[in-house]
């Protein structure tokens, strides 16, 4: 087998392939040319080639969301690196392990005039976990730096950057390696010892808890635990769809209960006791109800990060959710409360009001939506888009064999596609991405991309502009709104679907919608089913049905 000749190379390939990195993401490039090379020679990684590094880098991102493992990202020097960093962000705050290694010029080219150079070292610092910036030679101290990095990516979960330098000629290959690395051995880190029986005497003696549960991946949580926390009386469990959970005493759609709350409503509900788990949660609905009536105490039970989201932030609680649950619930004999039957009685009501709702409006966004939900395969994986798309998705339940994914760390529309594509690659199940006309555009070299499966399909919802800034307050109909926030166009996927070898169908009104819907999801093929509907009409259907489902 060859190897890259330069032996800086030689150690970082060893390297990730003695850690068991497998999945490498590529862009090309030049200066990477030596990583390049190990890698794609080398059967023991799983390579892939993204010319676009900005989707090359949501890619990993998806391919990493899936395996919980870190995937690497190699990319040439200049500003190729800086295309990364959304995708950095997002991983960041979604505690997704990421590894980027950036080649780079020698340290004496830098700021000299030297063509495709920039300052790489520590670009990310503000969302990397890690910086290792590497000598220009090989070097136990840049074995241990590229081992440190790798460490911490899989243990606290998020992004690390390793910048390698690398000098000309870049190409030449050796059929032996000249350099072996000094490997090092993980030591597990010794988590803080919590004492569970004082937070077990409040919580066993608490009458109104409220379990909020955010972004979350699947399984996190028990089947014996939910039917606890589902069946004690004093508590209230709210989630996002993005948590991954279910149980028929839980509340899914948080803003149906409580946009039409009054202030006795909201009184009443107020938690004495709040515990929140998971990542970010899309409700701002809720978000604004906890920072107004605070809970006497806030609980946030996370193994890394912990964020003051309401504003009532009283305790830090490292350790996972199962465990946490496992140690409250231990010898536990509900209290009477009638907190989660008060609340019960309210989601009845609610309930019947959304259906009648949903057979009296027009073919709308909305109407969309519900005949999406009800057509819905089974044992999918669902990734949604931001903005508009997941915030309808968060008015419907969602059956709990279809896993639940939405880049929620930074909220952002730039990689949605490209995120769900390498989810897809790194899960067996058939995934259906829901998008809005503009997430999808902006992110459309998503589909430049040789790796998508076949079972890999596309729900556009084509309102002809961003109809989440109609949705939000302050939209007024001005020729500024409609150019500068939601941006008016006549663009379609039709051509894009053509290039890119995409099954294409639409749908323009609600006659098509079950029947192409069904024809759709029966596929076998990769496709992009686009619904075109109304731009004018969606924002006054959303705001109506918070008051029509109050009965």
């Amino acid at each position: 087998m060859k190897y890259p000749e330069i032996p800086l190379a030689q150690s970082i390939l060893q390297i990730c392939k003695a850690k068991g990195l497998k999945n490498i993401i590529i862009s090309p490039g030049s200066r990477n040319a030596p990583l390049t090379i190990g890698f794609s020679i080398d059967p023991f990684f799983n390579c892939y080639s993204i010319a676009d590094e900005r989707c090359a880098a949501f890619f990993a991102l998806g391919i990493a969301q899936q395996t919980l493992e870190p995937a690497i990202l190699v990319c040439t020097s200049g500003s190729a690196l800086l295309n990364y960093y959304p995708a950095i962000a997002e991983a960041f705050y979604s505690q997704i392990p990421l590894i980027v290694i950036s080649a780079d010029r020698p340290t004496t080219k830098i700021d000299i005039g030297d063509g495709q150079t920039i300052r790489q070292r520590n670009v990310f610092e503000n969302h990397s976990l890690f910086n290792a910036n590497l000598e220009d030679e090989a070097s136990s101290k840049n074995d241990l730096l590229i081992q440190e990095a790798i460490r911490i990516s899989y243990s606290k979960k998020g992004p690390v950057h390793i910048n390698a330098p690398f000098e000309e000629p870049l190409y030449n290959t050796v059929d032996e390696t000249s350099y072996k690395p000094l490997i090092t051995h993980y030591k597990p880190e010794r988590k803080p010892e919590i004492n569970f029986d004082l937070y077990k005497a409040v919580f066993q003696n608490t009458k109104k808890k409220l379990v909020l549960i955010g972004v979350q991946n699947p399984n996190v949580l028990s089947e014996e635990i939910l039917q606890k926390l589902g069946n004690d009386p004093s508590i209230v469990v709210m989630t996002e769809i993005t948590s991954n959970v279910s149980h028929p005493n839980f509340v899914s759609n948080i803003d149906t209960l409580i946009t039409s709350f009054t202030e006795e409503d909201f009184e009443n509900f107020k938690p004495e006791l709040l515990i929140s788990i998971g990542g970010m949660v899309v409700s701002k609905r809720i978000k604004a109800l906890l920072r107004k009536y605070k809970p006497n105490a806030h609980w946030h039970v996370d193994e890394h990060r912990f964020y003051d989201t309401f504003q009532a932030l009283t305790n830090e609680i490292e350790t996972n959710p199962q465990t946490f649950f496992e140690a409250m619930f231990a010898d536990n004999h509900f209290l009477e409360s009638s907190y989660n039957d008060s609340i019960k009685t309210i989601m009845k009501s609610r309930a019947i009001g959304h259906e009648k709702y949903l057979k009296e409006i027009p073919y709308s966004d909305f109407m969309v939506f519900d005949q999406i939900w009800k057509h819905l395969p089974s044992h999918i994986q669902l990734q949604i888009s931001n903005s508009s798309a997941i915030r309808y998705a968060q008015l419907f339940k969602t059956p709990s064999e279809i896993d639940v994914f939405c880049n929620r760390g930074t909220s952002g529309i730039d990689g949605s596609t490209s995120t769900a594509i390498g989810a897809a690659v790194a899960n067996n199940k058939p995934t259906v991405l829901i998008t809005g006309d503009i997430s999808f555009l902006y992110d459309s070299n998503a589909l430049w991309n040789n790796y998508i499966p076949e079972n890999f399909k596309i729900i556009l919802i084509n309102n002809g502009g961003g109809g989440i800034f109609r949705i939000l307050p302050g939209h007024n109909e001005t020729p500024v709104f409609n150019t500068f926030f939601e941006t008016e166009h006549c663009l379609t996927a039709e051509h894009l679907a053509k290039m890119y070898r995409f099954d294409y169908e639409t749908i323009a009104n609600e006659t098509e919608l079950s029947p192409k819907l069904k024809a759709f999801f029966n596929s076998k093929n990769k496709g992009i089913l686009e619904i075109f509907t109304p731009t004018k009409i969606n924002q006054d259907i959303l705001k109506q049905y918070f008051k029509a489902v109050t009965i």
